[in-house]
């Protein structure tokens, strides 16, 4: 009898094992990353009934059905980005993505067998690769030239494995995970600790990697690597990458949570900017939502206070009127919230981030949403009309881990749907994509750059363009100072152009303040790019009467130990009106000068400032802008033109006007930018195309108070004071200027004074 009970216990234990083994797997299951089993439940009950979604779904459908009839296309790799062996094994990892959700929602086999003969073939080719042939990378893929876009690839394809892993059946997927997943997982982690060991965007990608397809294989060393980085990664110290930048500081943790950790700072600024924040969202975002659905006890979405759904914001609000992102450090023009890797992130940051509204506005505008559970969420609350609008304001973005690295200030003038924006950056070094450019800064009407940051010199994926990669250029003009709007010493790049330097430092803020509308202001120092020199650098924009739309107030002082050029270029996009100084064009093109970018420059005109204004206006896309400046008589004025010492024409033909101030120690650059007047092509008309202003003059200036009044036409002098010691708002100043006693609270003081 108690034998019978025993083993009847036995029998129960068992039972009660199994049940657990299989509830257990029951709840991990598949797919269980991006998509989960309740999830695609849920979007199947929906479909038909959500316009956005369906017409989502259509879309990918067609794009994945014209693919699979061209066949499974596996070619040995051979070329750099934008060839066709990578375009190929780049359009395979998309569409596999892409098919296996298809197969999840429409449960259409077709999907199915795509990816695993796809998958299937490339185990079969992974094992025979060596390093890819192309020998640019610092860290060389096997699929692709670099790492990087192995990582890319993996990120992709796990989504895939997951949504297809019942379907391939056990035997399959051994081989899978033997030949292909489990390798593949190694050499871009332990087999190039370089590259994954590191805080960048590509470590980032190289983790998620990792961590995606370890969720789907359930392989908890591989995600404890992915999470955490390689425990003994045997990386020499000054190792460095293709753009220069450090691979690994001494000490420093690695893994996706120190990428998370180190790069955003509490305001959700990416220090590389935002072209590669856009570029990283993917793989945050995506792992993360993959982390929630798997492993809910990390919340991941809490951690660091929230910062992966804050970084949506900070990147929503770092974009033009059009949606496009603003250039800064290494980025191309033209990028924009309506890629695929905003499109993910914004759904993702609405489902996981408590479900804003404004996001909504967002969705609808990129026509389009992620097939997951995140998408119908959007999709879902757009049908039922609970969009509100995204509404960009003006917004001061910190830099660094702490927030107490500089940063980058948008400053928005916006009236019904005209809009005037500047952005003034003073924020880090920017890892190995920043650029030599403390204090600079980019202005626009409305979608339109009025004064230009360049971005980055590369023609991304056009291959017959330097392999679609970085060209020399970028090192050679485009990170350099003179390439950007502010002040330049000597000819001499800040840091001297040494990114090591450069890592070390960054701006600081002096003041923000937005509070007044129509005195929005942004002030900040840098007291390191050159030694013995401080830079201050005050911008403001200035709604004040007499003017057809607000102005754009640029103090730049600079005070040094020793006599030096200082050069302030402004880099203008349009064609050139009008100037009131007498200029000579060079019978032979000369370089302006040797190096740190200076080589790239033509010497297009040469003049000297007559009067204590100097004015230069242009035309750009139906607008008129006018540089008012209050210079010195015999300030050098030089018109420039990129494209000198560029024999493949990697640069584009841009101009600029440069203020020169010579044999000095210390200056005061006072400019104003004004907008106004349009001129149509179709009436031929030119309406107020010229300049208000009739004197701008620094009014007063000592080491605490500098002052600018500006008079326009009509006789009205408006007098701006910026107490440049004292920025407490608290503290009370009383300034006498030419006779007048002036009073008043905080850094910043305007009135008009006639």
């Amino acid at each position: 009898m108690m034998i019978s009970k025993k083993i009847d216990w036995l029998k129960m234990l068992s039972l009660g094992l199994l049940l657990i083994i299989f509830q257990s797997g029951m709840a991990q299951g598949h797919p269980s990353l991006v998509l989960t089993k309740k999830g695609v439940q849920e979007i199947k009950s929906n479909l038909g009934k959500v316009p956005l979604f369906d017409a989502s779904v259509a879309e990918v459908k067609k794009e994945v059905d014209a693919e699979i009839a061209l066949g499974i296309l596996v070619p040995v790799p051979k070329d750099f980005s934008g060839g066709y062996t990578h375009e190929r094994h780049k359009k395979n990892f998309l569409m596999m993505q892409k098919a296996g959700v298809l197969y999840q929602i429409l449960g259409d086999k077709k999907y199915a067998v795509y990816v695993k003969e796809m998958l299937m073939a490339y185990a079969k080719l992974y094992p025979t690769l060596p390093l890819h042939p192309q020998e640019r990378s610092y860290a060389r893929g096997k699929l692709f030239w670099q790492a990087l876009n192995d990582s890319n690839w993996l990120v992709y394809t796990s989504q895939a494995y997951d949504c297809v892993y019942d379907f391939i059946g056990a035997k399959d997927r051994a081989v899978l995970e033997k030949d292909l997943f489990k390798p593949f997982a190694d050499f871009i982690s332990v087999g190039s600790p370089q590259f994954f060991n590191r805080v960048h965007n590509h470590s980032t990608w190289g983790n998620v990697a990792v961590g995606m397809i370890a969720l789907v294989m359930d392989d908890a060393e591989l995600l404890e690597r992915a999470l955490h980085g390689l425990k003994e990664d045997g990386l020499k110290a000054g190792m460095k990458d293709n753009d220069g930048g450090l691979i690994k500081k001494e000490g420093q943790k690695t893994g996706f949570l120190a990428n998370v950790d180190e790069p955003f700072s509490p305001d959700g600024y990416y220090n590389e900017g935002p072209y590669y924040q856009r570029y990283a969202m993917y793989p945050f975002m995506i792992f993360a939502e993959a982390l929630q659905n798997t492993k809910p006890d990390l919340k991941i979405f809490e951690y660091k206070n929230g910062i992966l759904n804050k970084s949506v914001y900070a990147l929503l609000n770092l974009t033009n009127s059009n949606g496009e992102f603003f250039p800064l450090n290494d980025g191309q023009k033209g990028m924009s919230y309506y890629s695929r890797e905003l499109v993910s992130a914004v759904d993702i940051a609405y489902l996981y981030g408590g479900r804003d509204p404004s996001l909504l506005s967002i969705a609808e505008k990129q026509g389009r949403v992620q097939l997951d559970n995140s998408g119908m969420a959007v999709a879902l609350a757009i049908k039922n009309n609970l969009a509100k609008p995204f509404v960009k304001k003006s917004i001061d973005l910190s830099d660094g881990s702490d927030g107490q690295q500089g940063g980058v200030a948008i400053i928005r003038d916006k009236i019904n749907d005209d809009e005037l924006t500047l952005v003034m950056k003073y924020a880090a070094q920017g890892s190995s994509h920043g650029h030599f450019d403390k204090l600079s800064f980019s202005y626009y009407n409305n979608s339109d750059e009025v004064l230009q940051d360049y971005g980055l010199s590369r023609f991304v994926n056009i291959e017959q363009k330097g392999g679609g990669n970085y060209l020399k250029e970028n090192g050679t003009w485009a990170k350099q100072t003179i390439a950007h709007n502010t002040i330049i010493q000597n000819e001499v790049s800040h840091f001297e152009g040494d990114f090591e330097k450069g890592n070390l430092f960054s701006s600081k803020k002096y003041l923000y303040d937005v509070s007044n509308p129509k005195l929005q202001t942004i002030s900040a120092i840098e007291d390191n790019a050159y030694p013995g020199t401080k830079m201050h650098r005050t911008m403001v924009m200035l709604t004040t009467e007499g003017y057809e739309k607000p102005l754009l107030l640029d103090i730049f002082q600079v005070k040094s130990d020793t006599e030096n050029q200082y050069d302030l270029p402004f880099y203008y996009l349009g064609q050139m009106i009008s100037a009131n100084f007498k200029y000579e064009s060079p019978k032979v093109l000369e370089p302006l000068g040797k190096s740190f970018g200076y080589q790239h420059l033509w010497k297009e005109g040469i003049g000297k400032a007559t009067a204590e204004n100097t004015k230069f206006s242009w035309l750009h896309n139906g607008s008129f802008y006018t540089l008012t400046s209050a210079t010195k008589v015999d300030d050098d004025l030089l018109l420039v033109r990129l494209g000198a010492n560029d024999p493949d024409f990697n640069l584009r033909r841009d101009p600029g006007f440069i203020i020169r101030k010579t044999k000095t120690k210390n200056a005061t650059f006072v400019n104003v930018i004004e907008t106004h007047g349009s001129y149509s092509p179709v009436t031929e008309n030119a309406l107020n195309a010229t300049s208000a202003i009739t004197n701008l003059e620094l009014a007063y200036e000592d080491d605490n108070y500098v002052a600018v009044t500006i008079e326009n036409k009509n006789g009205t002098v408006c007098l701006f004071i910026l107490a440049i010691t004292n920025n407490a708002i608290e503290e009370q100043h009383t300034l006498e200027i030419k006779g007048k006693t002036y009073s008043w609270f905080g850094a910043q003081y305007s009135t008009i004074i006639k």
